[in-house]
């Protein structure tokens, strides 16, 4: 690791994390940027080997640096932040981050986390690592087996970030129509919001979530 960038917009923090990444990493050169602006200008000018990136930036969401980053390979993109719930992981991950490390923890987890990279081990909390896995090793749920076609159409646009008006033209129906196809997905899946369809869609391969 030559350069790495630090995207946070809390002065003690951001000074705790360059430090953190300057004690794994030997002789890498760290960047800090406080803001999304300044994040994109940052990365136009140096991509950097090593990002951390905090999601809560006072000009809009580190999602948009972490899709802006995953275009250029070779970047390992760390969110490193204070919120464990679905809404912001999922996000997250599916915009291209390879780990998700909560800034509430042990600086020596936090070391060890990062210096994993090397072994190739995605630096990720273990609170974290636990939701995932709780996650990803549930047996398939059989409502999701029983989405009609045009149900897992739907899906599939909202996954996309459509909205209603969106997935009713690309679906060829009224809003209405559209939202009744939402609603039954919802219910089938048993989920509640956008990021909880998203990950569905992916687990169903009607998306991408690194695209």
């Amino acid at each position: 690791m030559k350069s790495g960038l630090v995207v946070e917009d809390q002065p003690l923090l951001a000074e705790w994390l360059t430090a953190t990444l300057e004690a794994c990493f030997e002789g890498i050169g760290v960047r800090h940027a406080a803001s999304v602006g300044a994040a994109m200008k940052a990365i136009e000018a140096e991509r950097p080997d090593i990002a951390l990136v905090d999601l809560g930036l006072p000009d809009g969401s580190g999602v948009d640096v972490i899709r802006r980053l995953a275009r250029q390979e070779g970047c390992h993109i760390v969110v490193t932040t204070i919120y464990a719930d679905d809404q912001h992981l999922f996000p997250a991950l599916s915009a291209g981050a390879h780990g998700y490390l909560l800034k509430d923890q042990p600086r020596e987890q936090t070391l060890q986390a990062l210096r994993g990279i090397a072994a190739g081990e995605p630096p990720l909390s273990a609170s974290i690592a636990r939701r995932l896995l709780r996650v990803f090793n549930e047996p398939a749920r059989e409502a999701a087996t029983a989405l009609s076609p045009r149900e897992r159409e739907a899906l599939s646009l909202i996954a996309k970030g459509y909205k209603i008006a969106d997935v009713a033209t690309g679906m060829a129906i009224t809003q209405n129509t559209a939202r009744e196809f939402i609603k039954s997905v919802y219910r089938k899946l048993k989920i509640t919001s956008r990021a909880e369809a998203t990950l569905e869609a992916a687990r169903l391969g009607l998306v991408n979530p690194h695209l």
